[in-house]
């Protein structure tokens, strides 16, 4: 008989002998006597000869031959049921954020590309390797063409030229920044004759077109935006003359005051195809922190030089942008604020300098601010407000697809880490100080977190009871506590990234039921290549492969 111990548990069977069913019938032999063949020979029996039928093997044999084909059937079809599991969770962890069918055993590498990766450009401004994903697919500029490689193999999925002077977006920094989008947009040519493009996840090119000069004087320098477009930005308004504030800053570094007047900003997003207006916001400029109006920024919406002119160290017109998949984050003086791909500003209630506006993967945004405590606005996908948390809301750096979506309130020193709805509602509360800094994971109930000095913990999910803690026992070659990086899952473990501060990177799986290690690798043994770190690259999973990513190439793990 067969009976199931928990929904989706293992089968359980009963087996019951004929004779013990009936204690009246006849007993099958004994084992390790005349006829259980179990010594490899023939069954014997009085009277019967070597290799002559037993009298009472026909009826045995028609006992045992049901069991044998149940026990067939029944494991067999358990190996069938692991094999569809395992290939369910598989092919799960390709759709969710940082996914990785499987990170059971140490990685090796299985593929490699070499070749310059990422835009001379966004090296020299310091935004490391610059990547996106469309699709199934990594993106990238190398040289003069746009790249796209198969996460699976490797193998260019296709190559697009870009021309001269390319300049395509949005994109992030890799492992570390928002890389995922729908398509990108790149801008080519001399400055007469730029043009812009619409390259999709299949490498199809829409036809180019010829920025025009006139609105680059109207609306300012064009830039890749988000979902398709291309954003301008241009100072607007009557410049002051006086009131200015008493903002200062030295050619040593050194600001003070309060820079309380300058023009505001007004961004248009244009169709890249047709070159059609989309939305125009304008966003009016706030006294501001004279830091946030220094001219060593460095750019100033992509384009203007980026000389320092040590006479005046005050650029009141200063302003530059973070572009991402759904956001435009500007910065500047008196102009921090976000706007959404849709053309929605939000983020003014926070005041300049002391915080930013980030997007959630539940396509819901969060604005923290650290001026004495760290809080936390949540916004909904229209921008709207919603509610408010302490701390920063961090999402799991990783997750299996199943459970709740789960904000933990992070960042304050000696707070205790407390789970939040996406609105804002508290869920609950782990009810000891953790000084939690980062949410890992969100995997099988168990929300993995690293709190201070190293500790990685395994909390229910549901109740914010502790399960687990590790924490590494082995200092590295400085001295120095690992902290862990990055994170990724396979449904069962979690992988792990840990460095030490110095470029240093090692690997750490933990099974995520019980937090014992699976299997690690640090120093030299480790898979990754220490430039990935110091380069300005990183790991990122992609339909559930995992890659590492160098301003030298790209090589597949696993």
């Amino acid at each position: 008989m067969a009976r199931d111990r928990e929904p989706g548990g293992a089968f359980v069977f009963d087996l019951v002998d004929d004779g013990a069913a009936d204690p009246a019938g006849p007993l099958a032999p004994q084992a390790g006597t005349a006829g259980d063949g179990l010594d490899g020979d023939e069954p014997e029996a009085e009277g019967v000869a070597p290799g002559e039928p037993w009298a009472g093997s026909d009826r045995s044999l028609r006992g045992v031959a049901p069991v044998a084909a149940v026990l067939a059937i029944v494991l067999g079809t358990g190996l069938g049921m692991d094999g569809v599991r395992d290939a369910a969770r598989a092919e799960r962890m390709r759709e969710v954020h940082g996914g990785v069918v499987d990170v059971s055993a140490p990685l090796t590498e299985t593929w490699a590309w070499e070749g310059d990766v990422g835009s001379p450009r966004a090296v020299e401004e310091g935004l490391g390797v610059e990547v996106a994903v469309l699709g199934d697919v990594l993106v990238f500029e190398s040289g003069d063409e746009l790249v796209a490689l198969s996460a699976a193999t490797g193998a260019e999925a296709w190559v697009v030229p870009l021309g001269a002077d390319p300049d395509c977006g949005p994109t992030g920094s890799a492992g570390w920044g928002q890389i995922m989008t729908s398509a990108l947009v790149c801008l080519a040519g001399p400055d007469a004759d730029r043009a812009v493009t619409v390259v999709g996840p299949d490498g199809v090119v829409s036809a180019p077109r010829v920025l025009s000069a006139a609105d680059t004087r109207r609306f300012g320098e064009p830039r890749p935006g988000p979902g398709g477009t291309v954003v301008r930005a241009e100072r607007t308004g009557r410049a002051p003359t006086s009131g200015l504030g008493d903002g200062e800053c030295t050619e040593l570094g050194e600001c003070r005051g309060t820079v309380r007047a300058g023009q505001d900003l007004t961004i248009r997003a244009e169709d890249a195809v047709t070159g059609e207006e989309r939305w125009r916001v304008t966003v009016p400029f706030r006294p501001t922190p004279a830091d946030q109006c220094a001219n060593w920024y460095g750019t100033s919406w992509d384009g203007s030089s980026t000389a320092v002119n040590l006479s005046n160290m005050i650029d009141p017109g200063s302003f530059g942008a973070q572009i991402t998949g759904r956001l435009v984050q500007l910065y500047g003086c008196g102009v921090e604020a976000v706007i959404t791909s849709d053309g929605v500003l939000i983020g003014t209630e926070i005041e300049p300098g002391t915080g930013s506006v980030e997007s959630l993967r539940n396509g819901r945004y969060s604005g923290y601010t650290w001026s004495e405590h760290v809080r936390t606005v949540l916004y909904d996908s229209a921008g709207d407000t919603v509610g408010q948390i302490d701390g920063y809301a961090a999402e799991p750096g990783a997750v299996d697809g199943s459970g709740p979506d789960t904000l933990l309130g992070v960042g304050e020193p000696g707070a205790r880490v407390t789970a939040y709805e996406p609105d804002g509602t508290r869920r609950w509360d782990a009810g000891v100080a953790t000084d939690a800094q980062s949410f890992l994971a969100q995997v099988a109930g168990t929300a993995v977190i690293l709190t201070a000095g190293g500790t990685v913990r395994g909390l229910d999910l549901a109740s914010g009871e502790e399960r687990w803690a590790w924490k590494d026992t082995d200092p590295d070659e400085y001295g120095a506590e690992l902290y862990v990086a990055r994170s990724f899952t396979d449904g069962q473990h979690v992988l792990l990234v840990v460095e030490n501060g110095y470029g240093s990177a090692g690997l750490v799986s933990l099974d995520v039921l019980s937090g014992e290690v699976a299997w690690e690798q640090h120093g030299e043994e480790a898979a990754l290549d220490g430039a990935s770190q110091i380069g300005g690259g990183g790991l990122l999973a992609i339909d559930g492969n995992l890659l590492e990513v160098t301003p030298d190439g790209v090589r597949g793990l696993g």
